[in-house]
């Protein structure tokens, strides 16, 4: 029986103008605005503030927060193809941009009061603060059930005290969601995420860490002493803290996907070039079989993962199932960022493995995206149990 043809566009790979403008103007802006000095800022470990703040100005820090709260409205679609083409040049300045959109301004806008988005999401969709999310700590990576950091309910405000590592956008962070245990005894459903300001009695910014990649990145141990949290700042209901955080991450996943592709493709695109201009033998090196298998399997890898963060955004912006999508996607395009980081410093032979080419830093910037917002070995986990449902 032949079944009746429904729609001749239920598969559609073509972007709209939006789309393009949005992929367009990203690229633009790195190549202008972050490319200049993404060396030197990547040897002294400076956070791109100035570019940051240009990148609020211009709305790559709300992306698709509604306009009501200050935001651009866009899809996710729209916000992947810019942290791609923002990965591409600075991979600090994307992850800056992506705690912003995916876990700050997403988790606000999607589960906080009027209240709260009135005073704290406004100010970040439009770049004006910037946010930081903390769930990890020193004993509670991979494992976020286990928070050592407290709120103990107070009646009208919480206490908290703890410490929070490895905190993207630490120390420039104006406004922190703070995951902290209240009931022990409950485990996971006694878990509360609170908004905290920079400022507050008892909040102290530790030591800014020494990382192998994403160097410009601000990343920051966080102290929380005895910080009287006011009960409003609490966002959903007492003991919805571990659920939000779980939520919030699994769209994070699909911009960190996004950024690895990002890695990749910037990588991929300095070995073609430098493919065709460096010669061996009397010819160019991307005449050799050698490189040129190395470049067909690269520029396959990325399709493979462009086409699965694009799935994953896909279905976010339809509301439909995601989280196998994104979990796939993100340790799929964390794998390929890896490996053709590391093909196009081969390709680059010697040159490869000094700073001036930038493969180098790519490669370094890569390894990241297999660890942050769950690492490889917890994608595994998330997707194994989706498909054995």
């Amino acid at each position: 029986m032949i079944m009746e043809k429904k729609s001749q566009n239920s598969l559609n790979f073509h972007l709209s103008e939006e789309q393009i403008e949005v992929r367009t103007a990203a690229r633009e802006f790195a190549q202008r605005e972050l490319l200049p000095g993404v060396i030197e800022r990547d040897n002294a470990q400076k956070f791109p503030a100035e570019q940051v703040k240009k990148m609020g100005e211009l709305g790559f820090m709300g992306m698709m927060v509604s306009p009501k709260y200050n935001g651009g409205g866009m899809d996710t679609v729209s916000y992947v193809l810019a942290i791609e083409e923002i990965s591409k040049i600075d991979a600090s300045a994307s992850v800056c941009m992506s705690v912003n959109n995916s876990l700050v301004c997403w988790g606000l806008e999607t589960f906080g009061t009027e209240e709260q988005k009135e005073k704290y999401l406004k100010p970040l969709a439009a770049g004006e603060k910037i946010g930081a999310f903390c769930l990890s700590e020193p004993e509670a990576g991979s494992d976020a059930t286990s928070q050592c950091t407290t709120a103990q309910d107070m009646g009208d405000h919480y206490l908290v005290n703890g410490i929070k590592n490895w905190i993207t956008n630490g120390s420039t962070a104006s406004i922190y969601l703070v995951v902290a245990q209240t009931d022990v005894d409950k485990k996971h459903k006694g878990i509360n995420c609170l908004i905290i300001e920079r400022g507050m009695e008892g909040f102290e910014v530790g030591r800014k860490e020494d990382k192998m990649g994403i160097r410009g990145s601000d990343t920051h141990s966080l102290m929380f002493t005895n910080v009287k949290v006011p009960k409003e700042n609490r966002i959903g209901a007492d003991g919805f803290g571990f659920t939000f955080a779980m939520t919030t991450l699994n769209g994070g996943r699909i911009g960190i996907a996004a950024q690895a592709l990002g890695i990749a493709s910037g990588a991929y695109e300095l070995a073609l070039k430098y493919s065709k201009e460096r010669k061996t033998f009397g010819k160019p090196i991307c005449d050799h079989q050698g490189i040129q298998f190395k470049l067909a399997e690269m520029y396959m890898k990325i399709e493979g993962a462009r086409l699965m963060i694009l799935k994953a955004a896909f279905l976010k912006d339809n509301g439909d199932d995601f989280v196998l999508a994104a979990s796939a996607a993100k340790l799929y395009a964390s794998q390929v960022a890896n490996e053709v980081a590391t093909e196009a410093v081969q390709i680059h032979g010697g040159y490869g493995y000094v700073k001036e080419f930038h493969v180098e830093r790519m490669m370094r910037d890569a390894k990241i995206t297999q660890i942050y917002e769950g690492t490889s070995e917890i994608q595994k986990i998330v997707i194994a149990r989706s498909i054995l449902k």
